[in-house]
């Protein structure tokens, strides 16, 4: 009989897996993004069975939240005129060769190297949380600042762009 948690794992699992390769392989841009959306909702799932509650919720609320909202965005904002030309698919042999090539050396990889246990001591969120607001908050305010510095720059790009029209 196999384990509630095995089972959890293995659901986890294959939305990962089933969401990365739906996200090379559709044709749609747009299911791709959501396809994206369900692997990192399954990643959220892996962290929650490894009793990471908070990085599951922050891949939930980063990964599956903003980032497929701003490729999505994206999408958007692209004119699909200007990528009709690039449907050819003339290099996917050799794509399909090197992904093959350095997906064997990985699991060499994994597979030949000994894991180190962890002798550390669990950080607790009060500790992390602190440790945020007051060692990192300004490198966070900073790193605000440039995201909105490029979100109105790209604006901006947009805006010119359509009146260009």
């Amino acid at each position: 009989m196999i384990s509630t948690d095995l089972l959890l794992f293995f659901i986890a699992s294959s939305l990962v897996v089933g969401g990365g390769v739906l996200v090379v392989t559709v044709k749609n841009i747009v299911y791709a993004a959501f396809a994206l959306l369900v692997a990192m909702l399954g990643t959220a799932g892996i962290f929650l069975l490894a009793f990471a509650d908070f990085l599951a919720l922050v891949q939930i609320l980063i990964y599956g939240g903003a980032v497929v909202v701003v490729i999505l965005f994206d999408l958007m904002l692209t004119r699909i005129e200007d990528f009709k030309g690039l449907t050819d698919n003339s290099q996917k042999p050799l794509a399909v060769l090197a992904s093959i090539t350095v997906l064997t050396i990985m699991m060499y990889a994994i597979v030949s190297t000994a894991m180190p246990s962890s002798k550390s001591d669990p950080v607790s969120m009060i500790d992390l949380g602190v440790s945020l607001f007051q060692d990192w908050a300004i490198p966070f305010e900073v790193a605000s600042l440039v995201l909105l510095v490029a979100l109105i720059g790209a604006v901006v790009l947009v805006r010119q762009d359509d009146e260009g029209r």
